[in-house]
């Protein structure tokens, strides 16, 4: 290849830029490889009331069953809104105060349910921001959130909640692309599930063992160790997955469907697009209850389509993730990456669908 007397498939270039751990297009050129600029970040009222004291001595906390209420409201709305980015900057920092206030009321409570179930529903707003932070690119409020959602689960003595705040933080570590950090979030996650093994057993502890496992799968692929994230994909994920069955257990979406998912993103980080592609061909995501995870999978089913240089689905695939996920899809640096990709290589046919989105992206 290299002497110029034989040309790569797309496939075969694929996997090289999976193992040197570079963009494809660093292998076609000898330009610099041009950065997407930075997605929105987070929105200052959400930092602003991660901030603040505690209202003023003498404001009553709200109702448990009530602050349990606007949490779980506000988690169906980060996963099923479209518009989820812009709903969360309007919940979240009342949110925010008022757990918060709850928390610290109860803190020296003579009333030891009370104070539990507040720290549980903190635990449960705090896994949100975790996600909402890193999602918005705060990777130090996430990692912030992350550990006051570890702190209020094992002041609640919940096994499940503990282990859902690790599974929280493994994702914070995974935000990373430092290797270390990566290979500390399997660490993170590991530790969790022999904790949680010691717990009575359940579908709850399951679901959650399992997505700690999927923890572990990613920071395998993200660090190259294909057969081991398909060894442990396949041994210790899918059966949990088949014991929990389909589920939102803590907001993890843990169950077969996801397993599966996680064979499919394996195969696309690895390189291995028509693989990839065959695997998805087998996954209906249309039951998940998180539009993210589906953004995720339609995203990465484009990412193979894009590592074989088939524009054409690659378009369509964007098109449609583009109505799915308009926040989403606007954030993403992934898919600012393949469309800057599509602009240099496009056929003219599909020129003004690729420009437009550009456009949409503020990429031009």
């Amino acid at each position: 290849m290299e002497a110029g007397q034989k040309t790569p498939s797309a496939d075969v270039l694929a996997r090289l830029a999976a193992e040197l751990g570079v963009p494809v297009a660093a292998l076609l050129t000898e330009d610099p490889i041009e950065e997407p600029p930075a997605p929105h970040t987070a929105a200052s009222g959400v930092v602003h009331a991660l901030m603040r004291q505690a209202p003023a001595g003498g404001v009553d906390p709200a109702a448990h069953a009530q602050l349990r209420e606007r949490v779980e409201q506000a988690w169906h709305t980060w996963q099923a809104s479209k518009d989820r980015f812009t709903e969360a900057a309007r919940i979240l920092p009342g949110l925010i105060t008022d757990v918060e206030h709850a928390v610290r009321s109860h803190r020296h409570s003579s009333d030891p349910a009370a104070r539990r179930e507040a720290l549980r529903v903190a635990a449960d707003l705090y896994g949100l921001l975790r996600s909402y932070c890193r999602r918005t690119g705060r990777l130090d409020l996430a990692l912030m959130v992350a550990d006051r959602a570890m702190r209020a689960a094992e002041d609640a003595d919940d096994p499940v909640r503990i282990a859902a705040a690790a599974w929280n933080l493994g994702h914070v570590l995974l935000s990373h692309s430092d290797a270390g950090a990566v290979e500390e979030a399997k660490e993170v996650a590991l530790l969790a599930v022999e904790r949680l093994r010691r717990a009575p057993d359940s579908p709850e502890s399951d679901a959650v063992q399992g997505a700690l496992e999927l923890v572990a799968v990613v920071s395998d692929a993200r660090r190259r160790n294909w057969w081991q994230a398909r060894q442990r994909l396949e041994q210790r994920a899918a059966p949990l997955a088949t014991r929990a069955g389909e589920s939102n257990v803590q907001w993890t979406v843990f169950g077969p469907t996801n397993v599966a998912l996680h064979a499919m993103s394996i195969e696309m980080l690895a390189g291995e697009a028509t693989e990839g592609l065959h695997l998805a061909d087998q996954v209906n995501t249309s039951r998940l209850p998180s539009r993210e995870r589906q953004f995720t999978f339609g995203l990465e089913v484009a990412r193979c389509h894009d590592l074989r240089r088939e524009d054409a689905a690659v378009l369509v695939h964007l098109l449609s993730l583009e109505d799915l996920a308009p926040e989403d899809f606007a954030r993403s640096l992934l898919v600012r990456d393949i469309v800057l990709g599509l602009q240099k290589r496009v056929r003219p046919v599909f020129r003004s669908q690729v420009t437009g989105l550009a456009e949409r992206l503020q990429l031009v």
